[in-house]
């Protein structure tokens, strides 16, 4: 091949490449256009503003119930506790169709919080049902205390929803030591 012939190749190539290459990103553009969702239209703006607005409800109502819960830790007024477990609970069946705008692991602590108010209140039927309902929204997930305990557990065990044989040593539970040595003591002395 010479010089020239070698040349004459190059300036082919090179003139033919971006011919090419703008016939294919028109046919890709015209083809993606239709597909885009149209960010600037109305009803996007209106629909987002209502997800936004949705998560934003849920999170304020969710920290009123949050503050009922601290001034019911500061009093010890159990009628603050369930206040604060009902306000949860209206808060994520306020959320409807919107649920999946927060986060589950949020919903998650929320509903737990809720279950735990409605114990220390002393409405351990609500309890149940939320608890119930904590397994069915979130099968196989847990949340855990600081010390390292299950929450899923330790509920159960307050709410009587373990089998006698577990009651035994309760090694094999993951709930808090306190825990296990009240419901040991509780036991001994319905026996003895």
């Amino acid at each position: 091949m010479t010089k020239s012939h070698s040349n004459a190749t190059v300036w082919t190539r090179m003139a033919t490449t971006p011919a090419l290459l703008l016939a294919m990103l028109t046919v890709v553009a015209c083809s993606t256009n239709k597909e885009l969702p149209d960010f600037g239209s109305i009803d996007f703006r209106e629909t987002r503003y209502q997800d936004v607005a949705a998560l934003r409800d849920f999170r304020d109502c969710r920290d009123q119930a949050i503050e009922l819960d601290s001034q019911a830790r500061a009093s010890g007024d159990p009628a603050r506790y369930l206040s604060s477990a009902e306000l949860l609970e209206r808060c994520d069946l306020d959320l409807g169709s919107d649920a999946s705008m927060v986060s589950e692991d949020e919903r998650m602590r929320a509903h737990g919080l809720g279950i735990q108010n409605y114990i220390k209140g002393g409405d351990a039927g609500a309890a149940r049902r939320r608890l119930e309902r904590f397994k069915q929204l979130y099968p196989g997930r847990d949340l855990y205390y600081a010390d390292g305990s299950s929450f899923r557990s330790t509920m159960e065990v307050l709410l009587g929803q373990r089998e006698q044989r577990d009651f035994g040593r309760y090694s094999m539970l993951n709930v808090n030591t306190a825990l296990k040595d009240e419901m040991r003591r509780i036991q001994y002395w319905k026996h003895n």
